[in-house]
């Protein structure tokens, strides 16, 4: 028996094979591990449906694959009967290939305007269209709706004649070239420059990860459809510092450990109620803003394959220990590449915290379709003046970045000095065990 690749959760119809646990030859049993799946930003680990040995495998790691795609082949007779069943459907396939083969788009007249509205035709409601199983067949392994296809035949019926000449009318209008103008036409993109950087010394390649790919495409998307701006300011978390110390052994006591994103978790929280624009999104297909009543926090965690953002939930109901054991269990599992797809997704808000890292102020990109993202750097000591004295304080450097679509620069500035009081002005009792 064959198997498929299953459904791997809502949004979600592909991924890449990472890792390949199983080879021709090998025994399973029925839930055993067979391959690990990169999924967006998580890896899944696939088990087998039934228990046999392994016959056939059909991918390899950096494969992409889909939903319902064959993964390998189970039979209790061996490679032979796999190797049987892939001549069976290596000559069914050339069999169909010659049925369909048509002429290139060079060889085929230009499309006139009748066929491009036949070819481009909505199915037409009503009763299944007539034809033969296996020009059903033939259509289903080509992935055509026999709807769009006019029959020739007495009645209507659709023969392999009407097949073969629908997909040459795609062809001829696939080959067609659009003006500039045609509101159809896709925008033009500027073909990559191939440069080849051996001439100047030596170098090495690797590919774009699955997850690189993700980041970079997301990237991409925000910088280019997102208007940003970045309020920038500091806090002083001498304080909130000194409240981190006090308490830190107790919280190692419960299991958990006592960051200052804990105390972010927090604050961000209670300071999005007051403001819940940030706490927003764009429907961009209805033109709306979308306010939301629940508040759940992505944290940005820096991984050896990349950046993974996973969100904690309801982060505005958790205490401060609640929250650093979700923080840390999420953020371990986010660096195994262990979260779920559905972990990543949800968020109304992120944080990106570098400050175990270093640097400063930063202007961070917004995690659409989230309207605001807040970057913290690495907490200084400076001198401040304070009742006009100059003493150390424990400085902050905080940068919020947000959609101007939807914020203004005053709702800005009044949610920066918001969160700022709060780092200054964080009450004991919160932390408290």
């Amino acid at each position: 028996m064959d198997l498929k690749l299953p459904h791997l959760g809502e949004g979600a119809d592909s991924g890449t094979v990472v890792n390949l646990f199983v080879k021709e030859g090998d025994t399973v049993s029925k839930d055993q591990p067979i391959l690990e799946l990169e999924n967006e930003k998580a890896v899944a680990t696939i088990p087998s449906t039934a228990a046999g040995t392994v016959a056939r495998v059909f991918v390899k790691a950096g494969d992409k694959v889909s939903v319902g795609q064959r993964i390998l082949s189970l039979s209790e007779g061996g490679v032979e009967a796999a190797d049987a069943a892939a001549r069976a459907e290596a000559a069914a396939a050339s069999r169909r290939e010659r049925i369909i083969q048509t002429p290139s788009p060079e060889q085929v007249p230009v499309a006139d305007e009748q066929e491009t509205s036949q070819a481009g035709a909505e199915p037409k409601p009503g009763a299944v269209p007539a034809a033969a199983p296996s020009i059903r067949e033939l259509a289903r392994v080509l992935g055509i709706d026999l709807a769009r296809v006019r029959g020739s035949a007495r009645g209507g019926r659709i023969v392999l004649e009407d097949v073969r000449a629908y997909i040459q009318r795609l062809q001829r209008l696939a080959a067609a070239p659009k003006s500039p103008g045609d509101a159809g036409a896709p925008a033009a993109k500027p073909a990559a420059e191939q440069i080849d950087f051996s001439k100047w010394g030596p170098v090495s390649k690797t590919a774009f990860s699955p997850l690189r790919q993700v980041i970079a495409r997301r990237m991409s998307e925000s910088w280019t459809t997102t208007p940003r701006v970045t309020q920038f300011d500091n806090a002083d978390i001498t304080a909130l510092n000194a409240l981190r110390k006090k308490y830190a052994a107790a919280y190692e006591e419960k299991g958990a450990r006592l960051t200052l994103t804990s105390f972010v978790l927090k604050i961000v929280a209670d300071t999005l109620k007051a403001h819940p624009v940030f706490n927003a999104s764009v429907d961009e297909a209805e033109e709306q803003v979308v306010f939301k009543q629940y508040y759940h926090l992505g944290v940005a965690v820096d991984t050896d394959a990349g950046l993974i953002v996973p969100v904690i939930r309801d982060a505005d109901k958790k205490s401060v220990l609640e929250l650093s054991r979700e923080l840390e269990d999420l953020a371990r599992r986010a660096r195994e590449r262990k979260v779920t797809p559905e972990e990543l997704k949800g968020g109304t808000f992120t944080i990106s915290n570098q400050g175990g890292i270093g640097g400063a102020h930063f202007t961070p990109i917004v995690n659409k379709p989230q309207v605001a993202i807040l970057g913290l750097g690495r907490g200084a000591m400076q001198a401040v003046v304070r009742d006009s004295a100059i003493v150390p304080r424990l400085v902050l450097p905080i940068g919020l970045s947000y959609d101007h679509r939807v914020i203004d620069g005053g709702a800005a500035a009044r949610f920066t000095v918001d969160l700022v009081r709060a780092f200054e002005s964080f009450r004991e009792e919160d932390v408290k065990i």
